[in-house]
């Protein structure tokens, strides 16, 4: 009798728990089918955002689970007592390695048990560490894995992120869950590197789950209007050299504003040319084009006239908006003479903006206060953005990327990396190039992260001074732009910099070594296409030197075999992130989408057995000499390290009488045939590899993002040796 007494007791408390969590916090349960399909013995694994997690979980499951509770949280917090008594708890003392033995005889018996893998609540709003104990229990007890997902709890009074997020006493909270899954591990591994490969694959379980638990089917005009509700419409959100914080009030008004003066000029779905720099303003332009139905189509400044005529061309671009300013400053007067001859209409910004009267103002100010998110739908797989192939290896191509692409690269990257609110960006990489527009722009906007535009990444001098007094803590850029900051920075310009991260060219040791030994800062090496944005990326929870990290959430791979190459295959990638197709000159204004979902990155890719990618080189960057396959990637790493601090670039010229011939062309204008021979044989480097021919130059042609210009060495050593 007392028994059943005291069971009627808890079943009141709990459903009077629940009410009351479902009418403060509007508590929503998805994926309960999931739950039911994980069976019997089910270890449970949360993540953890704060104090209401365990009540959360405890309350909104179907069935009562053991709850494993650290022995020391439990006697420090003297208020959760009495929840303590509510529930199964099975308390656990992290310090002796035997703690988990009746725990692990308890699942045996077909329990559901909720254990949180990070061991502690988040403080920095992404995913901690992922405790032995986890892994442990994942792997002693044969149960299968069911990861839930808490959303919202970290806005709450009730989580670590005070100062860190903008908090409020009753947010909206989700539970999901996700599909189950079982402990895939080799059976043949043992100790130490058996329990780490259980923490790996719970950090990716855990990981993936906080991709897929978020809401992807939305435009980015949706994702804005999303985050402005989240963060704050008053939080500052951008700022670019003429020192006007814009926060995300005005920034939604002046898009608005901005893009209703291309409605009568444009068409719905129209491709659009934008010429311009990285700046507030160029922001508000492509985001109102998205919100009224146009497709911003980012022309590279730096490819010259004849490219970026083909470039619009291809993307069928008819209207190009650009600057006088930046026109004069750059001295880009032939080049928009050039497209008038090519019959494109210019667009001058600063007009534009100019003709916009008070009243559109104001309109466009309270549209913007009023605006819903479901006010913006659209359909998330049309073109949202048009970027072009930077043109290394030749003519450059359209790659338009839908709305929903460009949100599952945000969504990777910030299931991935701690990206927090708190953090200032600084973006120097041009609007062009996928580095500065999707990772540099949208991510950070779309996640209440405060970004710095600068228009040029090549002010070595000027960009660190301005990284120091603005206190930025996350900054992008190739291995060029790092190094030459690197080089030209005080010790002390990077000191609030907390996230270093390189892409687009492979991050050389010289790089690494300069800003750890002069800054302290570990660079994060990733690699991405502008075709699939951000594949992989090492992070500061899983790092290996020398790799470009682990794929992103969501993305599938395989490496199909090249003969001639050992140790690596050719990258093709398919996830939601890879885009819609090409826009080329053969079919003006077609999109030509990928291969059965599958786009082939074209590089020649080694994964570990942990996982970690390693970029051997471009297929296109491997030679056929003498009969014998010749990476012009590795030529140029082992001369790099002859040769430091100075840019090399070895290319492979026709040659009758052995299929192919390496030439290296480099800035050394002292370098020597026989003191390169000497040292590629000490380096195991095969004699057909060593290239037959030097060719000196003052300097090496580079495409605007920093990477050597292929096609224009080329062009160099071919007519060097005629």
């Amino acid at each position: 009798m007392p028994e059943i007494r005291e069971n009627f007791v808890k079943k009141c408390l709990y459903a009077v728990g629940r009410f009351i969590l479902k009418v403060l916090f509007r508590v929503e349960v998805r994926g309960l089918e999931h739950y039911r399909a994980a069976g019997n013995r089910v270890l449970i694994l949360p993540n953890h955002v704060s104090l209401l997690d365990p009540a959360l979980v405890a309350l909104f499951l179907p069935r009562p689970p053991i709850f494993a509770v650290n022995l020391y949280v439990a006697r420090l917090w003297t208020w959760t007592k009495p929840f303590l008594v509510l529930i199964r708890a099975w308390p656990i003392d992290p310090t002796n390695p035997f703690a988990l033995k009746g725990l692990i005889a308890e699942m045996k018996n077909d329990e559901h048990c909720v254990f949180f893998p990070e061991g502690r609540i988040s403080t920095t709003g992404g995913l901690m560490k992922i405790y032995d104990g986890a892994a442990m229990l994942a792997d002693k007890t044969g149960a299968v894995l069911l990861p839930l997902r808490i959303e919202g709890a970290q806005f709450s009074r009730f989580s670590y992120l005070r100062g860190k997020y903008p908090l409020r006493w009753f947010p909206k909270i989700t539970l999901t869950f996700l599909p189950p899954r079982a402990l895939e591990v080799p059976a043949e591994l043992r100790g130490r590197k058996r329990r780490e490969m259980v923490q790996i694959f719970l950090h990716d379980l855990m990981r993936d789950a906080a991709f897929e638990a978020r809401d992807r089917r939305k435009t980015l005009f949706q994702a804005l209007l999303e985050a402005r509700d989240l963060y704050g419409r008053g939080r500052v959100i951008a700022m670019d050299v003429e020192r006007r914080p814009i926060d995300y009030g005005k920034m939604i008004a002046a898009a608005l504003a901005l893009g209703e003066r291309f409605r009568a000029i444009t068409q719905q779905g129209e491709r659009v040319g934008v010429l311009l720099p990285g700046s507030v303003a160029t922001v508000a332009l492509t985001l109102g084009l998205s919100r009224l139905g146009r497709v911003p189509a980012m022309l590279n400044y730096t490819a010259g006239p004849k490219n970026i005529v083909s470039c619009c061309a291809a993307a069928c671009v008819r209207v190009v908006v650009t600057s006088r300013r930046f026109v004069e400053a750059g001295k880009f007067a032939p080049l928009v003479d050039a497209l008038r001859d090519a019959g494109l209409e210019i667009v001058w910004l600063e007009e534009t903006a100019a003709s916009i009267g008070v009243l559109s103002k104001t309109g466009a100010g309270l549209k913007a206060r009023f605006m819903r998110p479901g006010g913006a739908a659209g359909d998330p797989d049309a073109p949202a953005l048009v970027l072009f192939t930077s043109g290394s290896e030749g003519v450059p191509k359209g790659v338009a990327l839908s709305h929903a692409n460009v949100i599952a690269n945000r969504d990777q990257l910030v299931s991935s990396i701690d990206f927090r609110p708190g953090d200032v960006v600084m973006n120097a990489m041009p609007m062009f190039h996928m580095f500065g527009y999707v990772v540099g722009t949208l991510m950070p906007l779309l996640t209440g992260i405060k970004t710095f535009y600068y228009p040029t990444p090549l002010h070595y001098r000027l960009i660190p001074l301005v990284v120091y007094d603005i206190n930025a803590t996350v900054l992008f850029g190739t291995d060029t732009f790092l190094y030459g900051y690197a080089r030209s920075a005080h010790p002390f310009d990077f000191y609030s910099v907390r996230y270093v991260f390189a892409g687009a060219e492979k991050l050389r040791e010289r790089t690494r070594q300069l800003w750890g030994e002069k800054f302290g800062i570990r660079v994060i090496e990733g690699y991405g296409t502008t075709e699939t944005s951000i594949v992989s990326a090492n992070t500061p929870l899983q790092f290996r030197v020398g790799t470009v990290g682990r794929p992103m959430p969501g993305i599938r791979y395989r490496l199909d075999p090249i003969p001639g190459i050992e140790g690596g295959g050719r990258l093709h990638i398919a996830g939601p992130n890879v885009m819609l197709g090409y826009l080329k000159a053969d079919r003006p204004g077609v999109i030509q989408p990928p291969g059965e979902g599958w786009y082939d990155a074209g590089d020649i890719v080694a994964v570990d057995g942990w996982g970690f990618m390693s970029i051997k080189g471009r297929v296109k960057r491997f030679a056929k000499v003498g009969g014998e396959m010749v990476s012009l990637t590795a030529l140029e790493e082992e001369i790099e390290r002859l040769w430091p601090g100075i840019r090399h670039a070895v290319v492979a010229l026709q040659d009758e009488r052995r299929g192919e011939q390496t030439v290296l062309v480099t800035e050394k204008g002292d370098a020597t045939r026989e003191a390169l021979s000497v040292h590629l044989k000490a380096a195991g480097c095969a004699e057909v590899a060593i290239p037959r021919k030097i060719l000196a130059v003052s300097s090496l042609p580079l495409l605007g993002s920093g990477k050597t210009d292929y096609p224009a060495v080329t062009a160099l050593a071919e007519a060097a040796g005629r």
